[in-house]
């Protein structure tokens, strides 16, 4: 998610995808991301995606990334995602250093403690998307379809069992049903995004001045896709 020093503002603006020499050298500027609107991030975001499928990422200089925002950060967006392992969102979207904020958390959910963190990420810190990823085959959320209970994870799976609810299905709802945990998953980050509305006065206000977008997305184990959700 990066751009080139000289045709970077200009190729952003234009949501052109840049050369991986060009795209990997640095972390995003200031000047770059606040060049950006919330849909040139998400169009980017899904460019990243496509480069990640097709197995051509981005040729990523870490240790140039890392000297480049040592100073300071200017991520473009705010990731809320699952703790699975085989859903890192940096590599799925093809980003790198100070590209995203990044929260993870089993099942997607939102908290108090992570809407103050996407708080800080957009209000404080100039951030312009809010992106709440799920996926398929989410094992928080057949543990809420089954009931599970342990310790601490209890009480985390209660704040997923609306969805389970929520979700309509005709078939069998049991989180031994692959099909029926990915609709439950869907839900889960629709719910997701309503919620951080409704608990966040202030991401709410940021989105209703067209400043950020809160949007949801479901990424597929099994083919790499990210699916943004309307």
């Amino acid at each position: 998610m990066k751009a080139g020093a000289g045709a970077g503002a200009a190729a952003v603006m234009a949501g052109v995808a840049l050369a991986p020499q060009d795209a990997s050298a640095a972390s995003l500027t200031q000047a770059q991301r606040d060049a950006m609107t919330p849909d040139q991030v998400i169009e980017m975001m899904k460019k990243g995606n496509a480069r990640f499928r097709a197995g051509k990422p981005q040729a990523h200089d870490y240790l140039a990334q890392k000297r480049s925002s040592a100073s300071g950060q200017f991520p473009a967006a705010v990731i809320l995602s699952c703790i699975d392992s085989r859903a890192p969102a940096e590599i799925i979207l093809d980003t790198g250093i100070g590209d995203t904020f990044n929260g993870r958390i089993a099942g997607n959910i939102s908290n108090n403690d992570l809407l103050g963190s996407m708080e800080f990420a957009c209000a404080a810190a100039g951030a312009k998307v809010v992106l709440v990823m799920g996926h398929t085959a989410c094992g928080a959320v057949a543990g809420a379809i089954d009931n599970v209970e342990l310790g601490h994870l209890t009480g985390l799976l209660n704040v997923i069992k609306p969805a389970v609810e929520a979700t309509k299905y005709s078939g069998e709802r049991s989180g031994k049903n692959a099909a029926f945990v990915d609709a439950v998953a869907r839900t889960n980050v629709l719910q997701t995004v309503e919620s951080i509305r409704k608990n966040s006065p202030i991401l709410a206000g940021l989105e209703k001045e067209g400043k950020i977008k809160i949007v949801g997305s479901m990424y597929d184990l099994s083919n790499g896709m990210l699916t943004f959700l309307a």
